[in-house]
């Protein structure tokens, strides 16, 4: 398997020549690093070059490093079903800088960039309905970034008196909460509450 993604990546090489960054191959997987700006010729080249045949756009994600520069990785999976081959191309981009479409290369890209675009906030130049998918349109937030909160900022319920959903702020009463941060085995002691006496004899 190793032999036949090197030879894979080799290919792959020569057929992008300069754009290519780099490539490694990891848990049986061969992945290309690219620039930011090359990615539709790219995406191109990989689908048309007969030596590679990749056709099928499987998915596109997003992956969030908050300590870096170029915070998102953008990363695309393809398939070459002609000659039973994946790929992936990976390019980095921040939080203000836009990526571009790949519906022109792959029109399933439509509903992947609008994922990422909904769950990390990237960008995506020349796509023709950039909007949210999985999320409420009032949403606030990109919800699979690092730094959002688990709790989220607001809360959803239906409110029987108006007769509609009603988004309110989220309010966690920490009065009854006891945080001990010393063991993560043991955790917070424990409340004796009455009849616990009767346990000990």
């Amino acid at each position: 398997m190793q032999g036949t993604l090197s030879e894979l990546g080799t290919r792959a090489a020569a057929a992008l020549g300069a754009a290519a960054m780099g490539q490694a191959v990891a848990f049986d997987e061969l992945t290309v690093t690219v620039a930011r700006a090359d990615i539709a010729a790219v995406l191109t080249k990989l689908r048309d070059d007969p030596a590679l045949q990749f056709e099928v756009l499987i998915d596109i994600c997003g992956v969030d490093y908050p300590g870096r520069a170029n915070r998102f990785d953008v990363v695309y999976h393809l398939l070459s079903m002609r000659l039973n081959q994946r790929i992936r191309v990976r390019i980095e981009t921040d939080e203000s800088t836009p990526v571009a479409s790949a519906i022109d290369v792959y029109p399933a890209a439509n509903w992947f960039e609008r994922e990422a675009f909904d769950l990390y906030g990237i960008l995506f130049t020349g796509h023709p309905d950039l909007r949210r998918i999985l999320t409420d349109y009032g949403f606030k937030g990109s919800p699979l970034r690092k730094d959002f909160p688990m709790s989220g900022y607001v809360e959803v319920r239906y409110d029987d008196e108006q007769k509609k959903v009603v988004y309110e702020p989220i309010k966690l009463t920490q009065e009854f909460r006891r945080f001990d941060f010393e063991s993560p085995w043991e955790g917070a002691a424990a409340v004796v509450l009455p009849g616990d006496e009767k346990a000990k004899g």
